[in-house]
């Protein structure tokens, strides 16, 4: 999930504040939601695992479809319920809200970080060979070019009231399908041929592929927030199998395009395989790289929010700004500190996403609904979650901060 579209938040309220939305609508909120930066690294997860690893896109489709719906099951039980904030609260408590926030603010503080990276990457493969003069200091290009929207982005963080942004980042989907639109033009008209065969399967970069799969499926940190916008809460479950079976779709496509064309030379985004010298490349890129601008501050906009709330500085602008300034200047540091786009979102997936979407969706529900408990299909299902969310939970993170560690050094 991208949980770079927080902005559904304040769309979803928005919304109720004028009725609610409809069965499309939602279907368009929840599908932007889902749909995110994470397309950029499918053709790679699937490079990872190899072509058997394309089932499993499939089978963690399913999954997550199955713990929203948990959700979804979680709030009819308890009408209460109006966050994922609330759902946590709920089953567990101040402690289960409290660990909820924790995991939701560093998965979000991590895609602030994912977004700059982003840009770096695409603006150097734009611009090779670029040198910046930054206060006195030389730095190169990939770097620079962090730094520079780092500074571009920073007065939108300022800004309190964040309806027109949250408006604007709605062509997040169209960016996808003019992405995908590229690549096949890259393909079939631009010469590059979609001839690479790829291997049936990697056991090595498996962990890999499936932690990239659940970063990108996991939207559920909003989907009660998305839910209780809805006019008609009981289609909810439907949409939430129309928007699922959607953003299969869209990253199936993208990941078998890409390994056909590129195969084992695949790099993290595709959008850094096509050939520098095309039109279409540069519409790929240039879309790819927008969508930051419109996203950054909605995305840490919750983190500020609860940090001016806990001490209390939200209403001395000077304070304010200074705090929104730090977030921004730290995940800089740590852009350029770790600049492996890849490397953390398979992070992300193992640790953040996984917890999010599989593990604590399966526990909330059998926490709230006691019928859940009984020994049937449903319970062998809720553990059989459990168990494989755990698992790659635990090597996906240790193999991906292996990685991290491993690039690091060199």
């Amino acid at each position: 999930m991208e949980l770079e579209n927080k902005n559904q938040v304040q769309v979803s309220n928005a919304d109720q504040q004028n009725g609610g939305t409809n069965f499309f609508k939602t279907c368009f909120n929840v599908l932007n939601t889902l749909i995110g930066i994470g397309i950029l690294s499918m053709p790679y997860a699937v490079y990872q695992g190899g072509w058997l690893s394309f089932l499993l896109l499939i089978i963690f489709g399913m999954i997550c479809c199955y713990t929203a719906l948990l959700l979804d099951r979680c709030m009819n039980a308890n009408p209460g319920i109006k966050s994922y904030g609330d759902l946590g609260e709920a089953a567990f408590g101040y402690k289960g809200r409290a660990t909820l926030a924790i995991f939701i603010y560093i998965e979000l503080f991590l895609v602030a970080v994912e977004l700059l990276i982003l840009e770096g990457d695409n603006l150097e493969k734009l611009y090779p060979n670029m040198i910046f003069t930054i206060f006195g200091l030389r730095i190169g290009g990939k770097s620079g070019f962090v730094i520079l929207t780092a500074f571009a982005i920073l007065p939108t963080t300022w800004l309190r009231n964040y309806g027109v942004l949250a408006y604007v980042s709605i062509g997040g989907v169209f960016t996808c399908v003019i992405l995908i639109g590229c690549v096949v033009w890259v393909g079939e008209v631009d010469g590059v041929g979609f001839h690479q065969r790829g291997v049936l399967l990697n056991l090595g970069g498996l962990s890999t592929s499936m932690s990239l799969f659940a970063f990108c499926y996991n939207a559920h940190a909003l989907i009660p927030t998305i839910r209780n916008s809805m006019t008609d809460t009981k289609l909810f479950s439907k949409v939430l199998v129309v928007c699922f079976g959607a953003s299969a779709i869209i990253y199936g496509t993208i990941a078998v395009l890409g390994y056909m064309m590129f195969g084992d030379k695949l790099k993290s985004q595709i959008t850094l395989n096509l050939p520098t010298n095309t039109i279409s490349t540069k519409i790929a890129i240039y879309s790819t790289i927008i969508n930051p601008f419109t996203k950054y501050a909605i995305i840490i906009s919750p983190i500020t929010i609860a940090i001016e709330e806990k001490w209390h500085v939200c209403m001395t602008r000077p304070i304010s700004i200074v705090v929104r300034t730090s977030i921004v200047a730290s995940s800089v540091l740590v852009a350029l500190y770790i600049p492996f786009f890849a490397y953390i979102m398979a992070f992300m997936g193992a640790f953040l996403s996984v917890a999010i979407s599989l593990l604590f969706p399966c526990l909330c529900y059998l926490k709230i609904n006691k019928g859940a408990k009984r020994f049937g299909l449903e319970m062998m299902i809720i553990m059989g979650i459990l168990i494989i969310g755990t698992l790659i939970g635990i090597f996906g993170t240790y193999i991906s901060v292996q990685k991290i560690v491993n690039q690091m050094k060199h």
